[in-house]
């Protein structure tokens, strides 16, 4: 088949996939609308300030049994990894032809650990944790990465104020800088 045919019948493939296009000016029925409440239940995001952050807390201590029961499987005794990314070490090898990112090399903010964890962790049953076990499993990480105490209380207070090791390994690009 010549060039010209084969765009001929691009072109004749792309208007029949057009034809089928709602009228200009009405919109697409997609399903049905969401109402505040059911936006409300999946606007979960955390930022690295923190905002939003719920009620609740919890310490490493009080962690290490969720760890043990939720995450180990995954993510191996004290973080280390296998099947899943490790969650701890790497410390100083960001510049290596092997960099280990780990939450204690790697991220910048215990907030966004918080945000991840809640929204993503157990891989097999996401939003599955409580707040306190969210707020437990994220100080008994922190702890294991050496950034907190043994018995340091995670919670909506506590939790923006950890300065993790590489937050100043990034930069900050929002808001977006003014073209002028």
């Amino acid at each position: 088949m010549s060039i010209s045919r084969t765009l001929a019948a691009l072109g004749a493939l792309a208007a029949a996939a057009c034809a089928g296009q709602p009228p200009a000016g009405k919109p697409p029925a997609f399903g049905t609308p969401v109402s505040a409440e059911e936006l409300a239940r999946w606007d979960i995001s955390i930022p690295p300030s923190g905002a939003g952050l719920p009620k609740g807390g919890g310490t490493a201590r009080q962690g290490l049994a969720v760890y043990e029961q939720k995450c180990l499987a995954c993510h191996g005794v004290k973080g280390v990894g296998k099947p899943a990314d490790a969650l701890a070490g790497g410390f100083g090898t960001l510049n290596t032809k092997a960099p280990l990112r780990t939450v204690g090399s790697y991220w910048p903010y215990a907030t966004t650990l918080f945000d991840y964890v809640r929204r993503a962790m157990p891989i097999t049953n996401p939003l599955s944790l409580t707040d306190d076990e969210v707020y437990a499993v994220t100080a008994y990480v922190l702890h294991l990465n050496g950034i907190i105490g043994e018995d340091a209380q995670m919670n909506a207070q506590s939790l923006p104020q950890v300065k993790m090791p590489n937050r100043d390994g990034f930069v900050n690009d929002w808001p977006p800088r003014s073209s002028k």
